[in-house]
């Protein structure tokens, strides 16, 4: 029997490695799990300028060298997700599960473009707390606790403006990977919160169906973070999934 697969949690915008706090308290004590802030986020280092998905993608392979790991489980929500479809992309033999929560695989149309690049400069000229406040219940729904929500709040108002700026340059330029998803030859495990504005339901539903081999989790009483929403049902489903990738190999 293999040992567990490594579990490498990939965070989303704008916030850090502690919004998987529940994630790594119930499993680290039975598999290697692995948290990192990506550049421009948390205690990494904040480059000028643009980090493409790709360079975000290869940070990962990376850490995973420096770590003695040659694969494992990568989970993502939101821009974690996209980052992760680039590792499968990238070097898909490093990958025996992919969970995608809470994300989309398609490029971002011209308005999107528009709207990230206006967001990049107004976050630079401003700072990250006028955003915060204005999309906090859209990260999480307004029914969401208020200790979910003040995690939630720090995390975005922590992060460093010229991070957040380049990884959302990053996003406007971000491949299609729509096609990638019907070639994964790993399990894959969908979760969506049914309240997500950002990447509805429906969006969750179409990776389902292009992924080969998925299941699809549509968390009740969450939005975009069903993760810190719900973690007792977001963990379960994890949880079931792993040991199903741990019996996979």
């Amino acid at each position: 029997m293999t040992d567990p697969a490594p579990l490498v949690l990939v965070h989303g915008h704008p916030f850090d490695h502690t919004m998987w706090a529940p994630q790594i308290e119930a499993f680290a004590g039975t598999r290697r799990v692995i948290a990192p802030d990506l550049r421009g986020y948390g205690t990494s280092p904040v480059l000028p300028g643009v980090t493409e998905f790709p360079d975000f993608a290869r940070d990962i392979a990376a850490l995973l060298d420096e770590l003695g790991i040659t694969d494992a489980v990568l989970a993502g929500l939101s821009m974690g997700g996209q980052i992760v479809m680039d590792c499968y992309r990238q070097f898909p033999g490093r990958v025996r599960g992919l969970v995608l929560a809470d994300t989309f695989p398609a490029e971002e149309t011209p308005e999107g473009i528009a709207t990230r690049r206006a967001m990049a400069e107004r976050l630079l000229r401003e700072g990250m707390h006028g955003y915060a406040e204005e999309v906090l219940e859209k990260m999480v729904a307004p029914y969401a606790s208020a200790e979910v929500k003040a995690h939630v709040h720090r995390m975005m108002t922590a992060t460093s403006p010229e991070g957040a700026a380049a990884a959302l340059r990053a996003r406007a330029l971000r491949p299609d990977y729509r096609e990638l998803l019907g070639r994964v030859k790993v399990p894959a495990l969908v979760v969506v919160g049914a309240d997500d504005e950002y990447t509805p339901v429906a969006d969750a539903e179409a990776m389902h169906e292009a992924l080969p081999d998925s299941e699809l989790l549509v968390v009740p009483g969450a939005a975009h973070m069903p993760n810190l929403e719900r973690p007792e049902e977001f963990n379960a489903a994890l949880g079931a999934f792993l040991t199903r990738v741990d019996g996979h190999s």
